[in-house]
């Protein structure tokens, strides 16, 4: 029996939630069954929609739990990493978890780890302390976003889902992952349950058949979004963007609005209108056309999700963008160019683990770089970066605090300029 003494405020419950200061253990299952089985099984007393992959899983769970909320279900949203607060990553239609039930909750995982012979990491103690929320809100569904990975990943304890979701695969944490697509497929498409359909949501050459293998061996579908639907036209209104989304198999077209910015969200409305499809057509779920559309067009502001190409300011305009790898930045690189701007300032500042020699030739040789790094042990330094950077022809200067990067960056920013933050979720996370 321990005799650790519970915590009692939120400033003593956040700083034992610090992550960035968790050993890593190796990575595993055995420590998240053992965890929740000393927790009684929460996980096995909830209904999951389960989301990988290396980019727009964050935005595509927040869409998915839009729609289900407006279809009527008490709707979970759990997500990773938080920008402003951790409360935010767990979620009961839309409402953060409160002070009390994440100190209860906290407390009430923590003695069971301390039960344990191999301390969990934050992440796993984290993925408890989420499931028990969710079985207290008494969540008819969850929308549940993977944290790294898939296979290993300690979200993928569940029993089998209603569907799994995997929105794209590129290279990213290839230390942990693999240093190829494929063996970055192999590690997402082991969220596939046995006959349990996986939507695709950017189908590739290169990993599709890694995907399809996995599916087979369980016996489960393949459903890929973009034959499910196609965005016949795309524009900008305002604070959102509207997609003419057309359904293959009947023809019908759908008048989509998303308040959420960035090009690439394309992408993302049709991995999640593909996975609504399946969830309405083929599961218990029902989601009525109007549900779908009120959900897509609400979904940031049921879900407060931040971060993705977020306007900060219009003079200069100011954008930041949580896109922190290859895949992202190719994305982050093309809105750039397609936004009309006279000087680009760049305030940009990566992790250590990042593969920068796929990622900085992406970005414009043409803007000004401010170099920063954000208050994480895990940050690049600035000056490492700044030197880094130059090699593919990126100029600039390095300013060491997030904050005075930015300032920086106004200061050198005439009215029809354009000012980018982004680079790393905690670069984002410091300037919001």
């Amino acid at each position: 029996m321990n005799n650790v003494k519970d915590l009692q405020t939120i400033e003593e419950t956040l700083k034992y939630l610090q992550f960035d200061n968790w050993e890593q253990s190796a990575p595993g299952l055995a420590r998240s069954r053992e965890l929740l089985g000393l927790l009684g099984n929460p996980e096995q007393k909830l209904k999951f929609v389960h989301i990988a992959g290396t980019n727009g899983k964050g935005s595509t769970a927040a869409m998915l739990a839009s729609v289900l909320r407006r279809a009527g279900y008490r709707t979970g949203l759990y997500t990773s990493p938080h920008l402003l607060r951790f409360h935010e990553r767990m979620r009961v239609n839309g409402e953060e978890i409160d002070d009390e039930s994440l100190i209860s909750l906290t407390n009430t995982v923590r003695n069971a780890a301390e039960s344990m012979s191999e301390m969990p990491t934050g992440f796993e103690i984290m993925t408890a302390i989420a499931f028990l929320y969710f079985v207290q809100e008494q969540c008819d569904i969850v929308s549940l976003e993977v944290g790294l990975g898939g296979r290993l990943d300690s979200t993928n304890v569940i029993p089998a889902p209603e569907a799994a979701v995997i929105t794209n695969i590129g290279l990213e944490h290839t230390a942990l992952l693999g240093d190829t697509l494929q063996k970055i497929a192999a590690e997402k498409a082991g969220i596939i349950k046995k006959s349990i359909p996986v939507v695709i949501g950017e189908s590739d050459v290169r990993y599709n058949s890694v995907i399809e293998q996995a599916a087979a061996a369980n016996k489960s579908k393949v459903v890929y979004a973009e034959q499910v639907f196609t965005c016949e036209e795309h524009r900008i209104e305002g604070e959102s963007q509207l997609f003419r989304l057309r359904r293959t198999r009947d023809g019908h077209e759908f008048d989509v609005e998303l308040d959420l910015q960035g090009n690439y969200q394309v992408h993302n409305v049709i991995t999640a209108s593909a996975a609504v499809d399946f969830l309405h057509e083929e599961t218990p779920l029902t989601i009525s056309r109007r549900a779908y559309l009120e959900g897509m067009r609400c979904a940031a502001a049921n879900t407060a999700l931040m971060g993705r190409w977020q306007t900060l300011a219009e003079s200069p305009l100011t954008v930041c963008d949580t896109g922190h790898n290859a895949h992202g930045i190719a994305y982050v690189a093309d809105q750039l160019k397609a936004t009309p701007h006279r000087e680009l300032y760049c305030v940009i500042g990566f992790v250590r683990d990042k593969d920068l020699a796929h990622i900085l030739p992406l970005l414009p040789r043409d803007a000004h770089y401010i170099f920063t790094q954000a208050r994480s042990e895990r940050a690049l330094p600035a000056a490492e970066l700044t030197a880094k950077a130059a090699i593919y022809g990126l100029r600039g200067e390095a300013v060491e605090e997030v904050t005075a990067a930015v300032a920086r960056a106004k200061e050198l920013a005439a009215p029809e300029d354009m000012i980018f933050i982004g680079g790393s979720t905690y670069v984002v996370a410091e300037a919001l």
